[in-house]
């Protein structure tokens, strides 16, 4: 991963910064770039010439107005069977059209500003995409590595390979083979060797052996040097209907994998995120310039790109860079090009093509359920055409997404050997479902008590109707029906308004929500008004009371709570909440600034003991928090009320301890707390220490190992701290809240 400057971005480029990074990182990314640019134009049947011009126009071109600044662009084998197909139907000179008419639909996205909405495919769609075209590419360099020639379908290619076995070319297939074995053993060389590409390493071998050995192998042609290659595109003399359906094919293909690139890209790097539209625009001129000077389409390539970050580059001056020294070889020294064999590009691109089959994809989609979606992608993308292949994997994953959604699980049981029924409808219920909820509503007994649990996000009229007769005629039958409602959808809107779907804050909403009443009396948004602990309650039966019912039920004749929870009387502290616990766990006293008087208090003292030593709790725990109003009485001095003063004598040992430097108090204040902050933390260390003093503590912690810790919740954050007295570090923050106080002190001052 790239080293970041301040605020996440690189530091300010100079030529300094380019010579130390980037101009290394070029030459890297060229050597890579080089062979993989002549197998794609080889196995897309292009002039190999149209691969080099390629990654000229694309290192230079999209490298300087592209929006991403480390990715690298070129010919890319995710676009070599689409050229191929198009070559092969339209020619080659029209595919230049092509690429040209689709570069300028590019830069229409960009400016369109809807770049973003060609990330809006399937993930597993692209992954099984990309792999029917590494499928695709490895059965036809298979026929080339044998001495043959690739067919132009992928089942001709299939069907007569073991013919092509057969009679097998020996010197191809030696080289071939060669190229393979060193790319995939190249990883477990020694990493100063592996310096050089292996893509690289792998040719150079290849086209060495053969000139040693004086083999009889196919070589790359070129006619002429790279300028001899320009020429202009040709405008298509029929068919428009499938000249603009390629176009599309090349546009949006291009788009998805140059933006799936870059999204790859930024999560290597720490430096400036990808700007998608600029990016776009990027893309579209340099396939606009490639097609009008003869190369292939480009596209941001995650090999070229990742490599790229992997050899430290700094900024777009490295993918710039690349695409000079391709210029320079590819005029200086098209004598060396023409000395690779063929067989040896084939062993390259059948190692790319395995490459992106990638066995983490085809078990995500299997994790997950989307392993249909991705086989059949595949296979239409491998025996129809690319394209094909992607709209029936798109159809595919919509069908299944609508599927998911608007599914619903209904079920009906008899609990345990009582009368009572529990029906359950959880997901979408809408009119799909009716079949499904009339066959399970058949199940249950007439004359029996039924729970309906509704965990729905979606209640449409039609199911709401379906459930309310049934519950009317099971009724009039003798039995009764009992709804609790725990999902999103409510049954009381269901005539209201149209139906919505409503989720994520539903559940925190139903816990926190009846006792959110406006200062007025209004409503508390649960239908009810008036009295809010009348209307809590109402709501707390029809949607919780159920749910925690069984697990009451286990605690009934007894408690085994984990902590004895001590915590201030402030009504922002929530136990439960803020521990993630549940009914059972936290044997809970609450006392005005969280205090353990050292003269002892009949109330403190009386619970601490019943919990050390009746209910043997593992833990000892005193929490306290941000603008408490005892710490802040405490601190200022000021004359709160003759009770609550002669209570907060108890707190003058920690005002003490703070004001005499208490370590916990120093680390609070360089974290950004204020003054109450600071008091509040050390008030907490300081009641730690009393109850390490209390005879029952501490025969607890020799006997049992008992745990004695101190918790600091800021309310503004919703943040848990620990505070230690232990002597390691006084406050600790897993969250990261500490971090951002002190980087911003100001901000954090309460």
């Amino acid at each position: 991963m790239l080293a970041a400057g301040p605020g996440s971005r690189f530091p300010s480029l100079n030529l300094n910064s380019i010579l130390r990074h980037d101009v290394p990182a070029s030459i890297v990314v060229f050597l890579v770039a080089l062979p993989l640019s002549l197998g794609i134009a080889i196995a897309s049947g292009a002039p190999v010439a149209a691969g080099l011009i390629a990654a000229v126009i694309g290192g230079i071109v999209a490298g300087a107005l592209g929006g991403s600044a480390l990715q690298v662009s070129g010919p890319a084998a995710g676009l070599t069977v689409i050229v191929a197909e198009s070559i092969h139907q339209f020619g080659w000179r029209v595919t230049g059209f092509i690429v040209v008419a689709a570069g300028v639909l590019q830069i229409l996205f960009g400016l369109s500003r809807i770049a973003r909405a060609a990330l809006a495919v399937a993930p597993v769609v692209v992954h099984a995409m990309l792999a029917g075209i590494g499928v695709t590419i490895a059965l036809q360099q298979a026929h080339v590595l044998l001495g043959g020639e690739s067919n132009s379908t992928a089942w001709e290619n299939l069907t007569e390979l073991p013919g092509q076995i057969v009679s097998t070319h020996g010197p191809a297939a030696f080289l071939g083979i060669t190229v393979i074995a060193i790319m995939l053993g190249w990883k477990y060389l020694p990493e100063r060797v592996k310096v050089v590409p292996g893509a690289l390493a792998a040719i150079v071998a290849a086209t060495v052996l053969s000139l040693a050995l004086s083999l009889d192998v196919k070589r790359v042609t070129i006619d002429g040097s790279l300028f001899d290659a320009i020429g202009l595109p040709e405008l298509p003399r029929g068919d428009w209907a499938g000249i603009a359906m390629m176009i599309l094919t090349f546009a949006l293909i291009a788009s998805v994998e140059s933006l799936l690139s870059a999204v790859a890209i930024d999560k290597m790097h720490t430096g400036p995120r990808a700007d998608f539209d600029r990016e776009m625009i990027g893309q579209g001129s340099a396939n606009v310039l490639s097609g009008l000077l003869g190369g292939l389409p480009v596209t941001g390539v995650i090999v070229r790109s990742s490599t790229n970050v992997a050899a430290g580059a700094r900024s777009r001056a490295s993918a710039v860079l690349h695409g000079v020294w391709v210029l320079v070889f590819s005029v200086l020294l098209v004598s060396l090009v023409e000395q690779i064999p063929l067989a040896a590009l084939a062993g390259l691109l059948i190692v790319i093509g395995v490459q992106l089959v990638k066995l983490a994809h085809i078990r995500l989609a299997h994790r997950t359920g989307d392993l249909l979606v991705y086989v059949v992608t595949l296979a239409a993308v491998v025996f129809l055409n690319l394209l094909e292949g992607v709209l029936i994997g798109l159809a595919l994953a919509f069908a299944l997404l609508i599927w998911r959604v608007v599914r619903v699980t209904v079920t009906a049981e008899q609990i345990g050997g009582t009368d009572r029924w529990l029906l359950r409808i959880d997901g979408s219920c809408t009119f799909l479902s009716l079949p499904k909820l009339s066959t399970t509503f058949a199940k249950i007994p007439p004359g029996v008590a039924v729970t309906v649990e509704l965990t729905v996000d979606f209640l449409d009229h039609a199911a709401y109707d379906a459930i309310t007769d049934w519950a009317r005629q099971h009724e009039s039958n003798g039995g009764s029906v009992d709804f609790v409602e725990i999902g999103a959808a409510r049954m009381a809107n269901a005539e209201a308004a149209p139906p919505s779907r409503s989720m994520g804050r539903v559940v925190l909403d139903d816990v926190l929500g009846p006792w959110q009443v406006d200062r007025n009396g209004a409503s508390n948004g649960t239908g009810d008004s008036g009295d809010p602990l009348v209307s809590g309650i109402a709501a707390y039966h029809r949607s919780h009371a159920h749910l925690v019912r069984p697990h009451l039920d286990e605690l009934r004749h007894r408690q085994d709570p984990d902590s004895f929870f001590l915590t201030c009387s402030d009504s922002r502290i929530v136990p439960n909440v803020i521990t993630n616990s549940g009914p059972g766990d936290l044997f809970t006293v609450r006392n005005v600034g969280n205090l353990v008087p050292e003269q002892g208090d009949a109330s403190v003292e009386a619970a601490l003991v019943f919990a050390l030593e009746k209910l043997n709790v593992r833990s000892v725990v005193v929490c306290g928090h941000s603008s408490c109003g005892a710490m802040g009485a405490l601190h200022s001095g000021e004359a709160a009320g003759p009770g609550i003063d002669r209570w907060l004598e108890h707190g003058q040992p920690s005002l003490e301890r703070y004001r005499a430097g208490h370590v916990v108090g120093r680390a609070a204040e360089a974290a950004g707390f204020g003054p109450v902050e600071q008091l509040s933390m050390v008030n907490i260390a300081v009641q730690l220490e009393n109850l390490r003093r209390h005879p029952s503590v501490r025969r607890a912690i020799a006997e049992r190992g008992l745990t004695v810790s101190g918790l600091f919740f800021d309310i503004a954050s919703a943040r848990v701290i620990e505070v230690r007295v232990d002597g390691t570090a006084p406050i600790e923050d897993n969250d990261g809240l500490l971090e951002q106080l002190q980087r911003e002190p100001a901000q954090s001052a309460r």
